[in-house]
């Protein structure tokens, strides 16, 4: 069972020896004894072992089976970020390196590419956007047929950069009804994207089920489903996380990179992304991208000049990151994207 700590838990004393367990791994990524932190504290090696011996007890280090040393658990870790560690803002000259670097880029693709690359430059490890599938203003959408059991969706939008999809169409659909799901749908979206037409031409649907015949219904609301996508992920600096990765942590990194190509892995960073008030930190286990690979991620919305969420901005990486560096980093990033868009929709 875990024990449940609260920040009055631990005394002065415990506080001060986790405290400089956790930095100490945060910088190097080993375990810490007992004779290296009494070189730091004007105590025996015994009587840190019997704090530390404390400390593990109360679920917030562990000892790994090659070493005496301890080093912080994901318990540990949340700790320490909660309670512990002191998180600033960014200089003056940081803050002005970073809008600066935005000068001259002028399409949210290319924002969006050099956001992920300064995150991964500032943390040392891989920095990520995601952004959600583009949601264009549609000029026409038509229904093809192709066998009697699937149809091309051609689909038009102002831009002019033509999606086809197939889709698969229940028994008894005839190129009648396809004409017809055509039509309604193309008079409905002239103009207008997916997401602003969708509830309106959903509610309609409802109220003329009726008249419209249940296959139609379906074929129009299937059109629209090809609409709707999981996104984009773009990571830069992938490669870092092998660089500060231990041998025996590589099938770790492997593990990430796996779950990170995963389709629905988009889907969870812009559910997480879109329910967070500021930066949200997941350590090890809590990440719900992670696959089970034990890195951290440090995650922030970002919105467009209405405000409305777009998409998410982040860091992913060991859990030793450097907390107190990357959050403000990713805050005052997205806060730079977010002004950046709104300044492009703007003119």
């Amino acid at each position: 069972m875990t024990t449940v700590v609260s920040y009055t838990t631990l005394d002065d004393r415990a506080r001060s020896i986790f405290r400089h367990i956790v930095e100490s791994y945060m910088a190097s990524g080993d375990p810490v004894g007992s004779r290296t932190l009494s070189r730091n504290f004007d105590l025996s090696p015994a009587t840190i072992r019997n704090v530390m011996a404390d400390l593990e007890h109360l679920g917030l280090l562990e000892s790994p089976h090659i070493s005496a040393g301890r080093l912080p658990t994901t318990q540990g870790l949340r700790y320490f970020v909660d309670g512990i560690l002191e998180i600033g803002a960014l200089s003056e000259t940081e803050r002005a390196a970073l809008e600066s670097s935005y000068t001259g880029l002028s399409s949210v693709p290319d924002m969006l590419d050099q956001a992920s690359r300064l995150l991964s430059g500032l943390s040392s490890s891989a920095g990520l956007v995601v952004a959600p599938k583009a949601d264009k203003s549609i000029r026409h959408i038509e229904f093809v047929s192709l066998q009697p059991t699937r149809a091309l969706v051609i689909i038009v939008p102002d831009d002019g950069m033509v999606e086809n999809r197939i889709m698969e169409l229940p028994p008894g659909i005839t190129p009648d009804i396809l004409k017809q799901a055509s039509n309604f749908l193309s008079e409905r979206l002239y103009g207008k994207t997916v997401s602003e037409m969708r509830e309106a031409i959903r509610a309609e649907i409802t109220a003329r089920r009726g008249e419209l015949g249940d296959l139609m219904t379906r074929i129009v609301e299937e059109g629209l489903a090809t609409q709707t996508g999981d996104g984009t992920l773009i990571v830069r600096g992938a490669s870092k996380l092998l660089d500060s990765s231990a041998v025996h942590d590589l099938d770790r990194v492997r593990l990430l990179m796996e779950q990170l190509e995963a389709k629905e892995t988009v889907a969870r960073l812009l559910e997480e992304a879109g329910q967070a008030d500021g930066v949200k930190i997941f350590i090890g286990a809590e990440n719900p991208v992670s696959g089970g690979s034990g890195h951290s991620l440090i995650l922030t919305p970002y919105r467009n000049g209405a405000g409305s969420f777009v998409g998410a901005i982040g860091v992913i990486g060991p859990t030793r990151l450097d907390y107190a560096k990357i959050v403000p980093s990713v805050s005052f990033m997205a806060e730079i994207l977010s002004r950046n868009i709104r300044k492009l929709s703007e003119g």
